[in-house]
């Protein structure tokens, strides 16, 4: 979740130059007894990673096109929507809350490049979508967006490329099998007795 989602607006770094300098191999220098070190060495490498990358990204943003990076994220998934989507659909996807995505809407419809107008059968809805003017601005920013990532990235041959993204592909599924089973253990487990004392 993006800065401006959780602060109402602010679009401070998640991370100084300085501060990523000192956690960049963190990492490897985790210590101390107990079982899973690996995996803990992985997870904070892949932290570090993202909040590397975000905050490149979130600065590089700022200082060409003077917006945030929760307000790309939203342009972005409006980009791919033509007919619009509600303010609870924007929510789904961000992940975030309504609120959060009603503020983001208004400081865009403000400056221009976003738009509401009422849902087809349901006018207690509305539809965002992007003015003309967002659109370009969009592209302008998804191709910016694409060199920003491009250079972080440059020191990186394809083969790597593909060799890291079959990985994390089964680093992910490995997580979500976890999480699932996380679910279905609490579903399965038992409730609490109907002892009043319990109520």
């Amino acid at each position: 979740m993006s800065d401006e989602t959780r602060n109402g607006g602010s679009d401070r770094p998640s991370a100084g130059a300085d501060t990523a300098s000192i956690l960049l191999d963190a990492e490897t220098r985790l210590h101390g007894g107990g079982d899973h070190r690996s995996e803990l060495r992985l997870w904070l490498r892949l932290l570090t990673l993202t909040n590397l990358i975000e905050s490149e990204i979130r600065s590089h943003l700022r200082a060409e096109f003077d917006v945030t990076l929760p307000r790309f994220d939203l342009m972005a998934q409006l980009e791919k929507a033509a007919d619009g989507l509600t303010l609870g659909e924007l929510s789904r996807r961000m992940m975030v809350s309504a609120g959060n995505v009603t503020g983001l809407v208004e400081r865009l419809v403000q400056d221009g490049l976003v738009e509401r107008r009422p849902a087809p059968g349901d006018r207690r809805s509305a539809l965002v979508s992007l003015t003309p003017a967002g659109r370009a601005g969009f592209e302008a920013m998804a191709h910016a967006h694409g060199d920003w990532v491009g250079d972080l990235f440059c020191d990186l041959t394809p083969v790597d490329i593909d060799a890291l993204m079959v990985l994390l592909a089964r680093a992910k599924a490995s997580a979500r099998t976890s999480a699932q089973r996380q679910e279905n253990t609490a579903a399965t487990s038992p409730t609490l007795s109907k002892d009043p004392s319990n109520v």
